[in-house]
C-alpha cells in the first residue's frame, strides 16, 4: 500500500542534457514571454546570489518547517539537479543554511530553490551554486518528517515536476516541461535575436516607436484632448 504523504520515487525522467544546455544563457524573461508570462514563480522567490541557475529538478514536497526529506535529497539528487523545495511558504523556520548548501554545492548539484525560509544569508552569497528562496529566518528546522521525493509540487505558485528544466537569473525562476521544451528554446532563441536587434537600434537612436504612437493609441480607442487636465 502506497504510504501517500510520505514516500520517495528513486528514478526521474530527465531530460537530455544538451537540450538543458541550450537553454544556458537565455534570460528568463525571453523564455517567460515565449510561454505566454504563465511560468514564472512569484516574485517572493528571491536570488540570494549572483550564480545564473540552470538544472533539472529533483522535488521535494516537505512538512512546514521540517526539512528531513530535503536532507535525503541532497544525498539522492544527481549532479546537474536542482532541488526544488515545496515549503508552503513558510517562513516561520529556515529550511536550510550553510552547510547543507555546501554539501548541495560539494555534490555538484546545479542550485536550490526553496519556497521557504534559508538562512547564513552572508555565507551563501559568497556561494557559486545559484540558491533562491521566499525569505530569510535565523530559526532552524524541525528533523521528523514526513514528506515526499520526487512528486509534482507547487513552489512560487507554479507546478513543478521531476525532471522539469528550471532556469533562474536575478530576475527569478521559470520552469519549462521536457516535452514543451525544444519549441520553447527556438522561440526564445528567436526572441533573443531580436532584442539584440533592439538595443543596437536604442544606441543608434533608430529604435521603431510606432506602436505607442499617437496614431497607433488612436486606434486603439484611446481619447486625446487638447487641453490640460482635471485638476
Amino acid at each position: 500500500m502506497s504510504n501517500v504523504g510520505f514516500r520517495i520515487y528513486k528514478k526521474i525522467n530527465r531530460p537530455d542534457r544538451a537540450l538543458v544546455e541550450a537553454f544556458r544563457g537565455l534570460p528568463v524573461s525571453v523564455i517567460s514571454d515565449e510561454m505566454n508570462r504563465l511560468a514564472c514563480m512569484d516574485a517572493r522567490i528571491n536570488p540570494l546570489n549572483a550564480e545564473p541557475l540552470l538544472g533539472t529538478a529533483f522535488t521535494v514536497r516537505a512538512r512546514t518547517g521540517d526539512n528531513l526529506m530535503f536532507h535525503y535529497a541532497l544525498d539522492a539528487a544527481q549532479p546537474g539537479d536542482v532541488i526544488v523545495v515545496q515549503g508552503e511558504g513558510d517562513l516561520a523556520h529556515a529550511l536550510a543554511g550553510e552547510l547543507m548548501m555546501s554539501w548541495a554545492a560539494q555534490r555538484k548539484l546545479a542550485g536550490v530553490v526553496v519556497d521557504a525560509a534559508m538562512r547564513d544569508l552572508e555565507a551563501i552569497r559568497e556561494m557559486k551554486m545559484p540558491v533562491y528562496a521566499a525569505g530569510i529566518q535565523p530559526k532552524g528546522p524541525y528533523k521528523q518528517g514526513p514528506g515526499e521525493i520526487n512528486v509534482p509540487i507547487s513552489c512560487g505558485g507554479i507546478v513543478v515536476h521531476p525532471g522539469d528544466i528550471v532556469v533562474g537569473d536575478q530576475d527569478g525562476v521559470v520552469v519549462i516541461r521536457p516535452q514543451d521544451a525544444p519549441e520553447i528554446l527556438k522561440r526564445a532563441q528567436k526572441k533573443q535575436a531580436a532584442e539584440e536587434g533592439a538595443r543596437e537600434a536604442i544606441q543608434s537612436g533608430t529604435w521603431n516607436r510606432s506602436a505607442y504612437s499617437e496614431e497607433a493609441l488612436r486606434k486603439l480607442g484611446c481619447e486625446f484632448i487638447d487641453d490640460v487636465g482635471p485638476a
